[in-house]
């Protein structure tokens, strides 16, 4: 096993450990509130059964290998799909705060097919790619944005504007690794991002939204609410926190704290030099993966272990972007360290396949 290989375990374990006991921490708090009518262990044992799920589910990719992945990435795309559009069927799908992003079964969410899109839409890019012989003309790549936007207007419809945000940013690193003419993409986008931008300045509660992201204060019983607290909570930590199991922002303060807003309740625990040591892991974490993608012996390979350590790195600096209020308010998990089921499962796999191109890149220096 490679030393990046190692460090990637390390620091994914060590995320996870701190998270499970955030978690259980924050979830104690709550119930000794009487805001939930359940077992202090009920987020605890959730949160560990996702990560075996995923770690089943990582294992069977490990063994399947990366390249197969991404070979039979257009079928499991395919079907991706499918689920997207299950959503919306009442019975199977679930609204869950006034967006159909779950399936579910009797009445239990089971999971979000739009956290596998994730990784599916930049292998089956990488499959495309990988099977052109010549110069990219225009016309492939546009038939190619057509048929990927499928189910990218699917997940808008939900709606989850915050994954199709972040499969956008996989796109855009993806076209720089491929080398695609800036001319196909970049100045498209850059003249739909001006439209955008202008049609926004000229509607009222696009200046209300950017109001309260600038200043929470203003909507206090609304949308400003959890930014808001966030910073108390993040601020009253100062620089070593008010100790493990002491934040008061967790006693339904601040809400989602057990998941969007965790690493708030964390900085009021541990202050800035936890905050500090939590960023290092993210760091040490997304080194490893660049490294494992620049020691790739295959070309797909490397694209494939960049894109998915931009994906890891990506929603943890969004998260924290969010929390820190340098970002707007939107529903982002922190990988391996909130509650989350789907996305926990999927960064666990992603981890895997991670290890699976760490571990043929050592069997090719051996060689």
């Amino acid at each position: 096993m490679t030393r990046a290989a190692v460090l990637l375990i390390i620091t994914a374990q060590l995320l996870f450990s701190i998270g499970l006991l955030m978690i259980f921490n924050t979830t104690a708090a709550e119930i000794i509130d009487r805001s939930l009518d359940v077992s202090t262990h009920t987020a605890l044992l959730k949160q560990i059964g996702y990560s075996l799920v995923g770690i089943v589910g990582g294992l069977i990719v490990y063994r399947f290998g990366y390249e197969n992945l991404i070979r039979y990435s257009y079928p499991l795309l395919i079907f991706a799909s499918l689920l997207l559009v299950l959503v919306f069927i009442p019975g199977i799908g679930m609204k869950i705060n006034g967006a159909r992003r779950w399936l579910g079964f009797a009445g239990f969410p089971i999971g979000q097919p739009s956290e596998g899109v994730k990784v599916l839409l930049p292998a089956a890019f990488i499959y495309w790619f990988s099977k052109q012989n010549k110069p990219i003309d225009f016309k492939p790549f546009l038939k190619m944005l057509i048929i990927f936007a499928i189910p990218l207007a699917l997940i808008l419809f939900e709606p989850d504007n915050g994954t199709a945000f972040i499969i956008c940013l996989l796109f855009i690193v993806l076209f720089f690794l491929a080398r695609i003419r800036l001319l196909y993409w970049a100045v498209p986008l850059f003249c739909l991002v001006l439209l955008g931008a202008a049609a926004a300045s000229q509607m009222p509660h696009v200046h209300s939204r950017l109001e309260v992201y600038l200043h929470p204060e203003l909507d206090l019983r609304g949308k400003g609410h959890q930014p808001h607290q966030a910073k108390i909570a993040a601020g009253s930590g100062k620089l070593f926190g008010r100790g493990i199991g002491e934040s008061l922002q967790k006693l339904n303060y601040l809400p989602e704290a057990r998941s969007d807003y965790i690493a708030a309740i964390y900085a009021e625990e541990t202050g800035f030099l936890g905050i500090i040591a939590l960023i290092a892991l993210y760091i040490g974490m997304a080194s490893a993966g660049f490294i494992i993608a620049i020691r790739a012996k295959e070309c797909e390979a490397f694209m494939f272990a960049a894109i998915l350590t931009f994906l890891i790195s990506i929603q943890a600096f969004l998260n924290l972007g969010i929390v820190s209020g340098l970002l707007p308010s939107k529903g982002m998990t922190l990988p391996f360290f909130s509650q989350g089921g789907s996305s926990l499962m999927v960064n666990v796999i992603c981890l895997f396949i991670l290890l699976d191109i760490s571990r043929k890149e050592a069997l090719c220096s051996k060689c």
